[in-house]
């Protein structure tokens, strides 16, 4: 997964850009343009803005394409106690929380994040990331969630949360995280569809296998 990082820094503050992962949610252009602005050059101008108001509005990046590092002794980037998957309907999946980020077979950290936007459509060329490819082909999924036997919609999503894009499969998740879309589950292990196939999505139900998803199309994941 490699990244190109490009950084914009002020006296106050720096701010970090993955190119790869950004894929244009505005956020930050809606609640700060007169530093986030696509329409200048460059685009990211830390210096029109108080730190305090660039790193409250990067923490709305739902991809985390964008992060920051304070200079003026300010707070630092905070872990989210809380691990939550928010299914986004025709969309990815935006996870916040502590975040691991593992190879295939689970054994290997690769990542830790804070927030990031997964692709669940199976056609990204940036896997597990979404890149914005549900769009073009239309993907549709209006995020329902069924709760099912013994499952419960209260409970615990705190500490690490582990996520692995399963070889040519789902993602598996590991670790107390709650899943959001018509209902709540919270679930300490999770198997969640990446093929776009699944019948009983956002969790897998083996259709990768049918439909010989591919996994590893321009990724490492």
């Amino acid at each position: 997964m490699t990244e190109k990082i490009k950084t914009y820094e002020s006296d106050d503050i720096v701010v970090s850009y993955s190119v790869i992962r950004c894929i244009h949610a505005e956020e930050c252009i809606r609640r700060l343009p007169r530093v986030f602005n696509p329409k200048q050059r460059p685009w990211i101008v830390p210096q029109n803005a108080s730190a305090e108001e660039i790193a409250d509005t990067i923490l709305n990046c739902p991809s985390g394409a964008l992060h920051f590092e304070r200079k003026d002794g300010g707070v630092r980037e905070a872990v989210p106690e809380q691990n939550t998957v928010t299914i986004d309907p025709d969309g990815p999946l935006y996870v916040r929380g502590d975040l691991e980020i593992t190879t295939p077979d689970g054994e290997t950290v690769v990542m830790k994040e804070t927030r990031v936007a997964l692709c669940r459509c199976g056609v990204s060329k940036n896997k597990p990331f979404c890149d914005n490819s549900h769009q073009e082909i239309h993907f549709t999924d209006p995020a329902r969630v069924t709760l099912k036997e013994g499952w419960t919609s209260e409970g615990e999503n705190t500490g690490t949360l582990r996520i692995t894009p399963t070889e040519n499969g789902p993602f598996l998740l590991r670790g107390k995280v709650k899943i959001q879309g018509s209902q709540v589950v919270f679930r300490e292990k999770a198997w969640l569809c990446r093929c776009g196939g699944s019948q009983n999505k956002p969790f897998c139900d083996g259709t990768h296998a049918k439909i010989g998803f591919q996994s590893t199309a321009g990724s490492s994941t």
